[in-house]
């Protein structure tokens, strides 16, 4: 048995014993990563230390070390408070407008990672808040970040032209953007429905029993505030630093392409010597078990990666014969690979490995393209990817090994029906701008 097939039986025991046992996924991947390196020469200790992702350990303190200050001063509850404000009491249009926001950000450039970052704790709180499904309140926030991923303003659509350009095949960008965007709408409006949105919609009493119960919280808060601060009644000035501290965020990653985890622990000890005598408080507020679960996972994933096992599975692609049917295997190849790795590595490998198939005058290339770009990332609510880790890091009212479940049997669903899907509409129909 090849150690690229070992690997896999490894990545699955992982996650069979994660799902059974109360062990910590990331605890099991680090340990399988060390045996691997153990028992098999091809594998150095650097390898395992070069394999841990820094950049994604630093994206998730800092955002959650944030939004733990954001949380525990108040700004939660006032932006939460704003959101309400914004649907008229109608608490069924709140995931909506989450998405709306996603897509816009995503459509001007803002990376996917940026605005999942952003709005994830906010949507998740006000799901908690509002009892929206967290599952269904994170699957919008996905949706609408993938209804802009693919702008040509945006990394995923600027890699995808880039690609199609130097391999002089006839591509529009702006078609792909559409494309893409009428068919997250389509099963949003599916998925929305599955979990209950039009009862949600139609339901007053829930938005009055919320109303009710939101204004008992805000007389307790108000009373224990001023106790502590004077009167609650208007924005802090605390709370009006960190409000400012949002656009301030996005403006240095988006103007001067800051990384966002240093950016956002940066902002945060500046609002820390403000107040510094709940820091104690916010550390703990930090998802300490979530960031191991993924530092330890993609760990293991970049392991794979060096095995050669991610190659191995992408270069069976190559060796199927019909263009229809390959252009089936490569977006289920997408979908399931991106669960474990990265989207934007992946996209830069598939679409160069499937130039065969587009060349093909027989089979639509803007349909091909458009299935591919929908099954690299629409599987990216995974827990195991950065996005997916941002949401199980901030849902509240579930226990993260739970929503680490739904998480799991979310992204599942989607792989098994979005490749398909959209192969079915762009490439079999012929379905494209």
């Amino acid at each position: 048995m090849s150690i690229e097939v070992i690997s896999i039986i490894v990545l699955i025991l992982i996650f069979f014993i994660g799902s059974v046992i109360s062990i910590n996924v990331g605890l099991l991947g680090l340990v399988a990563a060390f045996l691997i390196q153990s028992f098999y020469d091809g594998i150095k200790m650097d390898d395992i230390f070069n394999s841990f992702p820094a950049d994604l350990f630093v994206l998730l303190v800092g955002i959650t070390y944030l939004f733990a200050i954001f949380q525990q001063n108040g700004t939660i509850d006032v932006i939460t408070n704003w959101g309400l404000g914004i649907v008229r009491g109608n608490v069924g249009l709140v995931p909506w407008v989450i998405l709306s926001l996603c897509a816009l950000l995503t459509s001007i450039g803002v990376s996917s990672l940026a605005v999942c970052s952003i709005v994830a704790p906010m949507g998740l709180r006000m799901a908690h808040q509002y009892k929206i499904n967290p599952l269904l309140m994170a699957i919008m926030i996905h949706f609408g970040i993938v209804v802009g991923g693919f702008s040509p303003l945006n990394i995923f659509g600027i890699i995808v032209n880039g690609i199609m350009q130097s391999e002089n095949i006839p591509f529009s960008p702006f078609a792909l953007y559409l494309n893409i965007a009428l068919f997250i709408v389509v099963i949003t409006i599916i998925v929305f429905t599955a979990f209950g949105g039009i009862r949600l919609l139609k339901d007053r009493t829930t938005v009055s029993e919320f109303a009710i119960n939101e204004m008992a919280a805000t007389v307790t808060r108000e009373a224990e505030m001023d106790n502590q601060h004077g009167s609650k009644k208007n924005i802090t000035f605390y709370q009006a630093v960190s409000l400012v501290s949002i656009p301030i965020l996005l403006g240095l990653v988006v103007t001067f392409n800051l990384n966002i985890g240093f950016a956002a622990l940066t902002l945060g000890l500046l609002l820390s010597l403000i107040n510094p005598k709940n820091q104690s408080e916010v550390l703990k507020l930090i998802p300490w078990s979530i960031i191991l679960l993924v530092g330890g996972i993609v760990t293991y994933v970049g392991i794979l990666d060096k095995l050669g096992t991610i190659a191995f599975i992408t270069e069976q692609i190559q060796k199927v014969g019909s263009p229809v049917l390959a252009s089936l295997v490569a977006s289920y190849l997408g979908g399931i690979i991106s669960v474990f790795a990265s989207t934007t590595g992946f996209l830069a490998v598939i679409v160069p490995l499937s130039v065969p198939i587009l060349n093909d005058p027989s089979i639509s290339t803007m349909g091909v393209v458009t299935a591919l770009a929908i099954s690299a990332n629409i599987v990216d609510l995974s827990p195991l990817s950065g996005g997916g880790a941002l949401m199980l890091a901030n849902v509240q009212g579930v226990s993260e090994r739970e929503f680490f479940r739904r998480l799991l049997l979310g992204t599942l669903v989607l792989t098994l029906i979005g490749p398909g899907l959209a192969w079915l509409i762009f490439v079999v129909l012929g379905i494209s701008l």
